[in-house]
């Protein structure tokens, strides 16, 4: 076969160009430090590099973000609880010092103020927030705990208690001793003896909250009898106040009342509190839990009630309960709040974050579990009873100042028969006050358990987080050595054969010069 000069040309620039696509490929890889430029180069390697870059920045979004931004929520969350503990501490050392019998008025109105200032302090605690978002409040991380300033919004709330939410109270009658001073002591009405001076003691379920709506509609008290069957006290619940405001009789004792009516139920909406008969309370103490039925719990007590007005620091009712709420606008519609509460065994609204693969951590601790209403209730009752002992030391001084400044007997014996029913209801308010600071340790002593085991979940779920992101550097120290030995050039490596192409691609242009200048005329 003749070999022509055209065919040694074309067959010179195919293998110069093919040369010239080489070292081009080469520069490339040197320029973008890549093994390819599109996946047809290496399809195996396009695949691979797309599935470990995937993986890459999945890990990054887990270490860089993700895990720190748990970690933080986890911080402040810790720091909030912590902070509660010792406010908790403190209310037990000072009612470790109120249950002195021996309180000085001074002493007794420092202690009563501290608690004051701590009671407010839990829930301003609660009120906690990262990054503009709250951290006790479940879901509804853009509302506060607390109601942040007076409000006035009509809530139907209902609790779900169990029997061990009865307890006992004691209240002293004091007459009109209160209302005896410099000028009124020998008023006729302020005839006072000993004996109009008792101290009654209910049995009573104490609400979440005070100040409750007197709209007259009494609240509805739900449980189940021994034959499984739903009973409701709604028409038997008596709706009274500390004295009866239409008459303005100060003698009509709910307390007084329900201690001699062993079928009475009492509600008190200024105090929030259902003061219940002997027989209402043995009725209530008899439900039990059927052992057989695992979630539900028979033994539930359930009262509902209505509560227009709200002050600064009032918790919110649809951060703990089933509620219904009147809407803002004033359209008469109304939003349900935790309806599934009402099913038993309704989960917590629990916050988790993605932290590696297949894998969360839960980042929140909810009110419920350590902001109880029952801390600020507790603090209401010791402070109540602190101030009616100040207030009846301060008749007392008052009392005594009168009985030194005057000489005539009619008085002296009125302010006598005053100072001696004064000095009895003393006794009662004190031996009260004393009751509620003994039973405040007891109290607060499981609020500050609760608290510590906040802390101590806490504790635990960032020491997790610790190791998951340890675990997590070093998956992503793995992934992106895999994606770098995957489809990232070795730079020496090619450099030597970029040289190594460039003269190459020389010679072929040298020799291909050589060889082109030979015609078939040089062979005739």
């Amino acid at each position: 076969m003749r070999i022509t000069n055209r065919i040694m040309q074309r067959n010179n620039l195919s293998n110069i160009n093919t040369n010239k696509m080489y070292q081009d490929r080469l520069s490339t890889q040197m320029s973008s430090q890549k093994k390819i430029n599109r996946p047809s180069d290496d399809p195996v390697v396009a695949i691979r590099a797309l599935r470990l870059r995937s993986n890459v920045t999945e890990i990054t979004q887990y270490y860089s973000k993700n895990i720190p931004d748990a970690e933080r929520w986890l911080k402040v969350t810790e720091d909030a609880i912590s902070n509660l503990s010792q406010i908790m501490t403190t209310m037990i050392a000072r009612c470790e010092k109120g249950v002195d019998s021996y309180l000085t008025t001074e002493n007794r109105q420092i202690i009563l103020e501290e608690m004051q200032n701590l009671g407010k302090e839990v829930y301003t605690t609660g009120d906690a927030d990262y990054a503009g978002r709250y951290v006790f409040t479940g879901y509804r991380t853009d509302t506060s705990l607390s109601f942040l300033e007076a409000k006035t919004q009509n809530y139907t709330i209902t609790e779900q208690l169990d029997k061990n939410a009865i307890d006992s109270v004691s209240k002293v009658e004091t007459d009109k001793l209160l209302d005896i001073n410099s000028t009124s002591y020998m008023d006729p009405a302020m005839d006072v003896n000993e004996d109009d001076i008792f101290s009654a003691e209910v049995h009573r379920i104490r609400l979440a909250y005070n100040d409750c709506s007197d709209n007259g509609n009494p609240p509805v008290i739900e449980y189940m009898d021994e034959n499984g069957n739903v009973q409701k006290w709604d028409t038997q619940i008596e709706m009274m106040h500390s004295y009866d405001k239409s008459t303005g009789d100060p003698s009509l004792n709910p307390y007084a009342y329900v201690a001699q009516n062993e079928e009475a139920i009492v509600y008190i909406p200024e105090t929030g509190e259902l003061l219940l008969g002997s027989k209402r309370y043995e009725t209530l103490m008899a439900t039990k839990d059927s052992e057989g039925t695992s979630g539900i719990n028979e033994a539930e007590i359930r009262v509902t009630y209505d509560k227009s007005n709200w002050v600064k620091g009032d918790l919110r009712p649809e951060h703990y309960f089933y509620c219904k709420a009147d809407k803002e606008d004033k359209s008469g519609d109304r939003i349900t709040y935790n309806e599934n509460y009402l099913n038993h065994g309704a989960e917590h609204q629990v916050i988790e974050y993605d932290v590696g693969f297949n894998q969360t951590i839960r980042i929140n601790s909810t009110a419920d579990e350590c902001f109880k209403h029952g801390v600020g209730r507790e603090v209401d009752d010791i402070v109540s009873a602190m101030q009616d002992v100040l207030d009846l030391e301060g008749v007392k001084t008052d009392i005594e100042g009168i009985i030194k400044s005057t000489t005539k007997e009619d008085e002296l014996d009125t302010l006598q028969k005053q100072l001696d029913a004064v000095n009895k209801a003393l006794t009662f308010a004190k031996k009260k006050e004393q009751d509620l600071f003994q039973h405040g340790i007891t109290k607060f002593q499981g609020y500050l358990d609760d608290a510590n085991l906040c802390v101590t979940n806490c504790g635990s779920r960032r020491s997790k987080l610790e190791l998951i992101q340890n675990r997590t550097q070093n998956q992503k120290t793995t992934y992106e050595t895999l994606k770098s030995e995957n489809e990232d050039i070795d730079i020496t490596e090619v450099a030597i054969q970029l040289n190594a192409a460039e003269l190459t691609y020389d010679a072929a242009l040298m020799a291909a010069g050589k060889v082109m200048q030979t015609t078939l005329l040089n062979f005739i």
